[in-house]
């Protein structure tokens, strides 16, 4: 099948699973954006242009983010449910996926959620369990991790339950749409691939699992967002009152 194809079949997923390609008609000129690679470039305590801190930055404007880690954890959190979503999407209707190496990825730090994704080269790995680990867990969300913490200090656990979070929730989407659609072979295989990233080390401890059902060890704090509330898989049955750090870890 032709590449813009098999992204087209992601569509009516919805807006999570949308990975547009350079051959595209829709959209901005790619070669205007940042690549992914950038952004997860060191920040510099004063690098206002760096796409990964204006993309914090109009996060939070749009939410009310009391500060910046807050905003940070929702930036992150929304940019790995995107990636996710393409990686297991390909994975369960396909049987592969694009290559989602950082470099080929352009994306929209202004672009309302969810996040504006372009893949400037279209290559094919295996979508085996470990490909979708590297290609997203090592290729992009630990990078995005480290550049995060060293700006923003948050905490390494409550970002690999960001991460966690998200695959869940993308794990389920999936199974609602294959059911809907009575495709079983991508629900069985989406089922399988996220029982297997699930069984990764940067992922086994982050929270409990109980089908595709998710209770995670962590907050992502966007309880401290007016009006936010705790997230239905929060290690919080309500929003705490204590110090708006004790969730970090």
């Amino acid at each position: 099948m032709d590449p813009d194809r098999e992204f087209d079949a992601l569509r009516p997923l919805g807006g999570f699973f949308v990975l547009r390609t350079a051959t595209a008609a829709d959209g901005p000129c790619p070669g205007r954006l940042p690549t992914l690679a950038q952004a997860y470039a060191p920040v510099a305590p004063d690098a206002h242009g760096h796409p990964l801190a204006a993309r914090v930055r109009t996060v939070a404007d749009r939410i009310g983010a009391p500060e910046p880690r807050v905003a940070a954890s929702v930036a992150h959190q929304a940019l790995a449910a995107r990636l996710w979503s393409v990686a297991l999407g390909c994975a369960a209707l396909h049987g592969r996926l694009p290559d989602l190496d950082p470099g080929l990825l352009r994306w929209d730090p202004d672009a309302t959620a969810p996040d504006d994704l372009w893949l400037t080269e279209v290559r094919r790995p295996p979508a085996g369990a470990r490909t979708l680990a590297d290609a997203v867990l090592h290729g992009h969300l630990e990078p995005l991790g480290e550049s995060l913490r060293a700006r923003y200090g948050i905490a390494a656990g409550l970002l690999r339950g960001n991460a966690a979070s998200a695959l869940a929730a993308t794990a389920r989407e999936l199974d609602r749409w294959a059911r809907v659609n009575r495709r079983t072979e991508v629900a069985e295989r989406a089922r399988a691939r996220t029982a297997e990233l699930f069984a990764h080390p940067l992922l086994r401890t982050t929270g409990t699992r109980a089908g595709l059902a998710f209770r995670r060890r962590s907050c992502c704090l966007y309880y401290r967002v007016p009006g936010g509330g705790v997230c239905a898989d929060c290690c919080f049955p309500r929003p705490p009152r204590s110090s708006p750090r004790a969730a970090s870890g």
